[in-house]
């Protein structure tokens, strides 16, 4: 009988704590693949889109840039800078008016007042008018919202530009929203 009980052979302690490690990292990775999982699929995306785009100048001083931007992503977001050719432009210089209608109509140059700003001036789109506000700061977007942005004097367009392409950036906190127009005249 003793001669049965020294023939069994068991694991090992070396093998025992290989399996219980195995065992262990197995279950580390199931529990962080399906927390990836569950947070990556209940993440609200920020989506902006940039449409009918324009930069006008009226072939002597003054230039004008308009653009729609949408927010179609599931989020709230803020636009923190507006660059037009790689210039920011400043507060100042940035006229909007939020909406939520949906607008298919292009946008329209804005003859401005003698000073060159377009306080009290309206964006008379598709037959509505949208009265625009001059910004002093970083502009909020709800999502599903849609903001009509008109820029006076961005830097670096002049006379000769007319017909050469420009681009306009949007910047968030999470990207930069980047598309392309040519410059047009006015008149």
């Amino acid at each position: 009988m003793k001669r049965l009980i020294k023939d069994r052979k068991g694991l090992s302690t070396v093998v025992t704590t290989l399996i219980i490690l195995v065992v262990a990292i197995l279950l580390a990775t199931v529990v962080t693949f399906y927390a990836i999982n569950v947070t990556t699929t209940r993440v609200q995306e920020e989506s902006l889109q940039i449409f009918k785009q324009h930069i006008w100048h009226n072939g002597t001083t003054y230039a004008e840039g308009a653009f729609l931007v949408i927010n179609t992503g599931g989020r709230d977001l803020v636009i923190d800078k507006i660059a037009v050719r790689g210039q920011e432009s400043a507060w100042s210089t940035v006229y909007y008016n939020k909406t939520t209608n949906a607008i298919s109509a292009d946008l329209t140059y804005i003859t401005p007042l003698t000073n060159g700003t377009l306080v009290g001036k309206n964006s008379t789109i598709g037959g509505t008018d949208y009265p625009l506000t001059q910004a002093s700061d970083d502009l909020i977007l709800k999502s599903g919202w849609s903001m009509i942005v008109y820029i006076t004097n961005p830097d670096s367009i002049s006379v000769s530009d007319i017909g050469v392409t420009v681009g306009f950036t949007a910047f968030t906190s999470n990207a930069q929203y980047y598309k392309e127009t040519n410059v047009e005249a006015s008149v």
